[in-house]
């Protein structure tokens, strides 16, 4: 008995074509829902958790804006937080934060940058890992600002940012830079180096 998979392209399904002994030919549905179903259950297996990790990240965010005390012309109109090419899960959480959430007297703003030169005047930065390249452009750019700097990738924390999501016993933390965020003017909270997972100078 002759077996071979033939893949359709429209609609998407796939079929066993198999040459019986007789020599007749026969087409049998995969089990295709089967398989659907468990790619189905994986993609949202993995939504699921890509909305916990950006749900988490946005709780750090949040909390990091009551340990920092900005200088008074960043303490005026609305608290912006930027992105650098946020994903759409991240967007969502973030505008929910935004809706729900205020920092003292002003009111959340969200913006998504989509190139560092669109960036403007922000109380808080963060680069996602996956915009990690831009990194040492983004530093320039915020040469001489009191931009709050967070990334998300190993080894950012001695390269310009003053907090850099890690993981540590399979939870989320951070590394805190004191001297980065103090660059910025800006004043830190003591008890948020007791939070730290590491401390650098």
């Amino acid at each position: 008995m002759l077996i071979f998979l033939y893949q359709s392209t429209s609609p998407p399904f796939s079929y066993f074509i198999y040459l019986h002994p007789n020599g007749s030919i026969q087409a049998v549905k995969k089990l295709y829902l089967a398989f659907s179903l468990s790619l189905l259950l994986s993609a949202s297996a993995f939504g699921q958790v890509e909305q916990v990790v950006a749900h988490t990240k946005v709780i750090f965010i949040y909390n990091f804006s009551k340990y920092f005390d900005w200088p008074q012309d960043y303490r005026q109109g609305d608290f912006v937080i930027g992105v650098v090419n946020a994903s759409p899960t991240l967007l969502v959480e973030l505008n929910k934060l935004a809706t729900q959430k205020t920092s003292g007297n002003q009111k959340f703003v969200i913006k998504n940058y989509k190139s560092v030169e669109e960036i403007d005047k922000c109380n808080i930065l963060y680069i996602p890992e996956a915009s990690n390249n831009v990194l040492s452009e983004v530093v320039k750019k915020l040469h001489g600002t009191s931009t709050l700097l967070i990334t998300d990738s190993e080894g950012d924390a001695k390269k310009g940012a003053a907090i850099n999501f890690i993981w540590k016993d399979n939870k989320q933390a951070f590394e805190l830079n004191k001297s980065n965020a103090e660059k910025g003017h800006l004043n830190m909270s003591s008890s948020l180096r007791a939070l730290a997972a590491v401390n650098i100078e």
